[in-house]
Protein backbone atom coordinates (compact mmCIF):
# COMPACT_ATOMS: atom_id res chain seq x y z
CA UNK A 1 0.00 0.00 0.00
CA UNK A 2 1.06 3.08 -0.98
CA UNK A 3 -0.30 6.41 0.34
CA UNK A 4 0.28 10.06 0.22
CA UNK A 5 -0.67 13.17 2.24
CA UNK A 6 -0.69 16.31 0.98
CA UNK A 7 -1.24 20.17 2.01
CA UNK A 8 -0.50 23.43 0.72
CA UNK A 9 3.23 23.76 1.48
CA UNK A 10 4.39 20.53 2.68
CA UNK A 11 6.07 21.64 5.80
CA UNK A 12 3.10 21.60 8.26
CA UNK A 13 0.68 19.21 8.34
CA UNK A 14 1.12 16.55 5.22
CA UNK A 15 4.49 15.92 6.80
CA UNK A 16 2.89 15.47 9.97
CA UNK A 17 0.79 13.10 8.69
CA UNK A 18 3.38 11.40 6.78
CA UNK A 19 5.41 10.53 9.79
CA UNK A 20 1.98 9.87 11.86
CA UNK A 21 0.60 6.89 9.34
CA UNK A 22 4.54 5.28 8.84
CA UNK A 23 4.48 4.86 12.49
CA UNK A 24 1.06 3.68 13.10
CA UNK A 25 1.15 1.28 10.08
CA UNK A 26 4.91 0.34 11.26
CA UNK A 27 3.30 -0.63 15.13
CA UNK A 28 0.47 -2.19 13.30
CA UNK A 29 3.20 -4.27 11.23
CA UNK A 30 2.04 -2.96 7.87
CA UNK A 31 3.96 -2.63 4.86
CA UNK A 32 2.87 0.41 3.74
CA UNK A 33 4.78 3.36 1.99
CA UNK A 34 3.99 6.66 3.27
CA UNK A 35 5.06 10.48 1.35
CA UNK A 36 3.94 13.97 1.57
CA UNK A 37 3.89 16.97 -0.68
CA UNK A 38 2.60 20.35 -1.36
CA UNK A 39 0.24 21.33 -4.09
CA UNK A 40 2.34 24.92 -3.23
CA UNK A 41 6.00 24.86 -4.57
CA UNK A 42 7.60 27.75 -1.89
CA UNK A 43 9.29 25.16 0.07
CA UNK A 44 10.47 22.86 -2.36
CA UNK A 45 13.89 21.19 -0.97
CA UNK A 46 13.15 22.20 2.67
CA UNK A 47 12.71 20.27 6.34
CA UNK A 48 8.97 20.17 7.64
CA UNK A 49 8.57 23.67 9.66
CA UNK A 50 10.14 23.31 13.71
CA UNK A 51 6.61 23.53 15.22
CA UNK A 52 5.64 20.69 13.43
CA UNK A 53 8.96 18.77 13.53
CA UNK A 54 8.49 19.48 17.49
CA UNK A 55 4.42 18.33 17.68
CA UNK A 56 5.51 15.19 16.19
CA UNK A 57 8.68 14.67 18.52
CA UNK A 58 6.65 15.25 21.26
CA UNK A 59 4.58 11.99 20.49
CA UNK A 60 7.57 10.24 19.45
CA UNK A 61 7.86 10.46 15.91
CA UNK A 62 10.89 11.91 13.73
CA UNK A 63 10.13 13.51 10.73
CA UNK A 64 13.08 15.86 10.43
CA UNK A 65 14.79 13.68 7.58
CA UNK A 66 11.89 14.56 4.93
CA UNK A 67 12.64 17.00 2.47
CA UNK A 68 9.43 18.83 0.98
CA UNK A 69 8.13 18.17 -2.35
CA UNK A 70 5.37 19.27 -4.76
CA UNK A 71 2.54 17.12 -5.73
CA UNK A 72 3.14 16.40 -9.31
CA UNK A 73 0.24 14.60 -11.74
CA UNK A 74 2.43 11.19 -12.06
CA UNK A 75 1.38 10.88 -8.24
CA UNK A 76 -1.33 9.48 -8.96
CA UNK A 77 0.11 6.23 -10.85
CA UNK A 78 2.20 5.98 -8.12
CA UNK A 79 -0.32 5.93 -4.80
CA UNK A 80 -3.30 3.88 -3.99
CA UNK A 81 -4.20 6.54 -1.74
CA UNK A 82 -4.14 10.27 -1.87
CA UNK A 83 -5.40 12.16 1.31
CA UNK A 84 -5.69 15.76 1.76
CA UNK A 85 -6.03 18.42 4.46
CA UNK A 86 -8.42 20.40 3.42
CA UNK A 87 -10.92 21.40 0.45
CA UNK A 88 -8.32 23.89 -1.81
CA UNK A 89 -5.95 20.82 -1.38
CA UNK A 90 -8.58 18.72 -2.56
CA UNK A 91 -9.72 20.96 -5.45
CA UNK A 92 -5.67 21.33 -6.42
CA UNK A 93 -5.72 18.01 -6.56
CA UNK A 94 -7.87 17.06 -8.38
CA UNK A 95 -7.80 19.53 -11.08
CA UNK A 96 -4.62 17.52 -11.84
CA UNK A 97 -6.43 14.46 -12.37
CA UNK A 98 -6.32 13.09 -15.50
CA UNK A 99 -9.59 10.51 -15.27
CA UNK A 100 -12.03 9.25 -12.88
CA UNK A 101 -9.28 6.41 -11.42
CA UNK A 102 -7.18 9.72 -10.68
CA UNK A 103 -10.34 11.39 -8.53
CA UNK A 104 -11.21 8.30 -6.79
CA UNK A 105 -8.47 8.20 -4.91
CA UNK A 106 -8.26 11.53 -3.19
CA UNK A 107 -10.13 12.14 -0.16
CA UNK A 108 -9.92 14.37 2.49
CA UNK A 109 -8.15 12.69 5.57
CA UNK A 110 -10.95 13.66 7.91
CA UNK A 111 -13.65 12.18 5.75
CA UNK A 112 -16.09 15.35 6.08
CA UNK A 113 -13.74 17.11 7.93
CA UNK A 114 -11.01 19.86 7.13
CA UNK A 115 -7.36 19.83 8.87
CA UNK A 116 -6.76 23.03 9.75
CA UNK A 117 -3.15 24.87 8.83
CA UNK A 118 -1.56 25.98 12.13
CA UNK A 119 1.02 27.95 9.96
CA UNK A 120 0.06 30.91 11.66
CA UNK A 121 -0.84 30.30 15.06
CA UNK A 122 1.95 28.26 17.69
CA UNK A 123 -0.86 27.16 19.43
CA UNK A 124 -2.54 25.02 16.78
CA UNK A 125 -0.09 22.69 16.21
CA UNK A 126 -0.79 20.15 19.10
CA UNK A 127 -4.15 20.03 18.46
CA UNK A 128 -3.45 19.65 14.67
CA UNK A 129 -0.96 16.56 15.40
CA UNK A 130 -4.22 15.05 17.57
CA UNK A 131 -6.70 16.03 14.37
CA UNK A 132 -4.05 14.04 12.30
CA UNK A 133 -3.57 11.11 14.29
CA UNK A 134 -7.50 10.15 14.56
CA UNK A 135 -7.42 10.73 10.99
CA UNK A 136 -4.98 8.44 10.10
CA UNK A 137 -5.81 6.09 13.09
CA UNK A 138 -9.43 5.82 11.16
CA UNK A 139 -8.06 5.20 7.83
CA UNK A 140 -5.35 2.13 8.81
CA UNK A 141 -9.30 0.58 10.70
CA UNK A 142 -10.90 1.37 7.25
CA UNK A 143 -8.03 0.18 4.89
CA UNK A 144 -7.65 -3.15 7.04
CA UNK A 145 -11.34 -3.72 8.05
CA UNK A 146 -9.70 -4.17 11.36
Amino acid sequence: MKILMVCLGNICRSPVAEGVMQHLAEEAGLDWEVDSAGTGSWHIGEGPDRRSTRAARNHGIDISKQVCRQFKTSDFDEFDHIFVMDKNNLTDVISLARNDQDIQKVKLLLGDKVVPDPYYDDNQFEPVFELIEGGCKDIIRRLTKG
